[in-house]
């Protein structure tokens, strides 16, 4: 019985593959980063038009939907950050690194960036509770943080921009605002106009009353519910105040209070009622012309001319 005989090891050539050069590699680097980088510029620049080009475009388009003014910037900045850190992400990709490796860094590393920047996420904190509390909206004239009086103008994350009423420009931040007592003048649809009236006291004050009361009720921005009034309020030395009062639209108070005070100026001079003058009583003074400390002239000759001697000369 023949047995097959084993057949002979086959041998494979080695195949060798050529090994890059130093300067290939760094050449294939240098190819492939700097691909990387313009097309992160690219997507960095895109990105930042995109975001300035959607915040415009909210803004024109929400200024003719009709909602609350205070949130209308507050969409249009949301919105343009979104878009931004969107844009970042992109471009951190583009360099290899994992957006989740980055997302755990930044998690991990929360509490210390917390704490560098307590300062402006305590203004985005403020921000917010401003837009739930709503102490005011934009285009009411406020007081706040410290007597700063104007027209809130916008409700930003992390400011609140006020335009006063000689049209300067005030930039406050958020935190400042919900720590401080905060006065809103235009919240309120009716505002009472108060003002005094000092006026003589030999004048007839019930004439006095009707005097002014007419005055407020012939300007045609006084309501007439709550109608106007006039009280005696004070009784002094040498006037009586009288305090004129009158409700109003929160828009029409510094107009109304300027011309009502004209107004009752006018009426009072042609009703001849006097206005209240200090005076002072006169005071007849019976004194001597010299003062009596002064040393009478003839006594004042007496003892500059020479003593003549004699015994008491020594």
């Amino acid at each position: 019985m023949a047995f097959p005989l084993p057949l002979a090891p086959t041998t494979h050539a080695a195949v060798t593959t050529p090994t890059p050069s130093l300067t290939t590699e760094l050449q294939l680097l240098v190819v492939d980063g700097g691909l990387r980088l313009a097309v992160g510029i690219i997507i960095l620049v895109v990105g930042w038009l995109l975001a300035t080009w959607a915040k415009r475009g909210l803004q024109a388009g929400l200024a003719r939907v009709p909602m609350d003014l205070t949130l209308k910037p507050l969409i249009a900045s949301m919105t343009r950050y979104i878009i931004l850190i969107l844009t970042l992400l992109l471009v951190v990709q583009q360099f290899g690194i994992q957006t989740t490796s980055l997302i755990a860094v930044l998690g991990a590393a929360g509490l210390a960036i917390g704490l560098a920047l307590q300062g402006t996420l305590s203004n985005v904190a403020s921000g917010v509770m401003l837009l739930v509390l709503r102490p005011f909206r934009v285009g009411q004239f406020v007081e706040i943080a410290g007597g700063r009086q104007g027209t809130v103008q916008e409700i930003g994350l992390f400011t609140t921009m006020l335009i006063t009423r000689d049209g300067v420009y005030i930039s406050i931040p958020n935190s400042e605002i919900f720590g401080a007592v905060v006065v809103n003048y235009t919240r309120e649809r009716l505002r009472r106009v108060t003002f005094t009236v000092p006026v003589d006291w030999v004048n007839d004050l019930n004439r006095v009353e009707e005097t002014i009361l007419g005055a407020l009720k012939a300007n045609e921005l006084v309501l007439t519910d709550p109608p106007p009034s006039v009280v005696v309020a004070e009784l002094r030395d040498y006037a009586v105040l009288m305090r004129a009062r009158a409700h109003v639209r929160s828009p029409d108070y510094w107009r109304v209070l300027w011309a009502l005070q004209k107004d009752v100026k006018i009426a009072l001079d042609k009703a001849k009622i006097l206005p209240a003058v200090p005076r002072q009583a006169p005071i007849v003074r019976t004194e001597p012309l010299v003062a009596g400390n002064t040393i009478p002239p003839e006594e004042q000759l007496r003892e500059s001319s020479p003593r003549p001697a004699g015994k008491n000369a020594a």
